[in-house]
């Protein structure tokens, strides 16, 4: 699995954090953090008085100014990790005006959360600082923006390592593209997606992992992952159709049954389709991936095969793959509406390409910020939600000898 990259001055801070504190639970964590604000705040204004006055305290050099430090106001501030005293500096002509904890500001936990929202939408740092300066009246810089969002790298590698259920009916798998630069090159990078219903019909996103491109192997890791973290049985696997994905996703879960994606079938041969025919040959086709038994689908395939003889490719594209039409019939018509496509999966990545369409990131820790922040925003939604018809899958799941046992045995743990 890929690991997080650090920054070696933040793995040095974090030690010496941990040596002085000697923390042994999060709370002490949070704690120690809420211990070290006061002080961070506290350099970060005197850095800007410093800029303000033209002059270092205690500098010797010639000074262009009269205006002199005047002593510090008691303050105290409320952030994420809770309410934080500082001695905020003063100048003794009463100019400084300071940007990162304004006059009269008080509260600067919305502003780290507003940060962390537009970063999981896909802002860049410089359209982030422009807001912020329009709501606020003050600007951010760009390496407190990195700073904010750099403090969610611990909550990443929690969430990447989290213990997960114990079982998932259906998971949806896919992959798609980022660009990374390394060195003085972009190259693009392999991003792997699990998407799961709970027996409850919640989804989840399992993890998001990065690759140098999308392979049998490394997907057999990341299943081999899962499964460490907690994940016993899985019933079913859509996909789009990696080579040998199938055999290496049962040799870490013997039971499930993959699916290859429908939909993407569909496209695969109609590229072998003249434009003026799409519309009768896809008509034809929906009769056999909708038909109502497995006894009508092969009908409609043989009509299909002799109808469209003209475009062996397209055709070819279905003999290859029917086993995978012929599965579904295996099952009730409602947990054949949620297996015959990955959708589900291609909506979140989707949703991802949205927040990281701005060019090529720095390095991986970007990318896993982003798409970690886009994830959180994803779950809030789908908190109250359950997926359409889940009782009914639910049932003709309970009905069938495959899963009977199998879902028995852990609704009642």
């Amino acid at each position: 699995m890929a690991k997080i990259k650090r920054n070696p001055a933040a793995e040095n801070i974090a030690l010496q954090i941990i040596k002085e504190y000697q923390p042994e639970s999060v709370e002490d964590m949070q704690s120690a953090l809420k211990d070290i604000f006061g002080p961070l705040f506290e350099s970060m204004l005197k850095g800007e008085l410093n800029y303000h006055l033209g002059y270092e305290n205690n500098s010797k050099e010639p000074k262009q100014t009269d205006n002199r430090r005047n002593g510090s106001t008691p303050k105290k501030l409320k952030t994420s990790m809770g309410e934080v005293k500082i001695n905020s500096p003063r100048d003794r002509d009463g100019t400084f005006s300071p940007q990162i904890v304004p006059k009269r500001t008080k509260d600067v936990s919305e502003i780290e959360g507003k940060v962390l929202t537009m970063y999981a939408r896909g802002m860049s740092q410089r359209d982030i600082s422009a807001t912020i300066e329009d709501i606020y009246g003050f600007s951010v810089s760009h390496e407190m923006i990195s700073q904010i969002t750099d403090a969610v790298l611990p909550e990443v590698d929690a969430w990447r390592s989290r213990p997960l259920k114990k079982c998932y009916p259906f998971l949806f798998v896919d992959c798609m593209y980022v660009s990374v630069r390394s060195d003085y090159n972009a190259e693009e990078r392999a991003v792997y997606t699990i998407l799961g219903y709970d027996l409850e019909g919640k989804k989840e996103v399992l993890g998001i992992w990065l690759g140098e491109a999308e392979s049998k192997n490394y997907w057999m890791q990341i299943f081999d992952e899962i499964k460490q973290r907690g994940v016993e049985d899985v019933f079913f696997i859509s996909m789009d159709g990696v080579s040998g994905l199938e055999d290496g996703a049962k040799a870490i879960f013997p039971g499930v049954i993959v699916q290859r994606c429908i939909v993407h079938l569909i496209r695969n041969s109609i590229k072998y389709v003249p434009t003026k025919d799409y519309k009768a040959f896809t008509t034809d086709l929906k009769k056999v991936y909708g038909a109502v038994s497995l006894n009508a689908a092969r009908t409609a395939f043989e009509n299909l095969q002799k109808n469209w003889s003209q475009y062996p490719g397209a055709v070819d594209v279905w003999k290859r793959n029917f086993q995978h039409v012929e599965q579904l019939f295996d099952y009730g018509s409602d947990v054949r509406s949620v297996m015959y496509t990955t959708n589900a999966i291609e909506s979140i990545n989707a949703s991802f390409r949205k927040v990281v369409k701005k060019g090529s990131f720095p390095n991986e820790n970007a990318v896993y910020k982003v798409l970690y922040l886009r994830v959180t925003e994803l779950q809030k939604k789908w908190e109250k939600g359950h997926i359409r018809n889940w009782s009914l899958v639910l049932n003709q799941l309970l009905v069938n000898d495959k899963f009977e046992a199998r879902i028995n045995k852990f609704l009642t743990r």
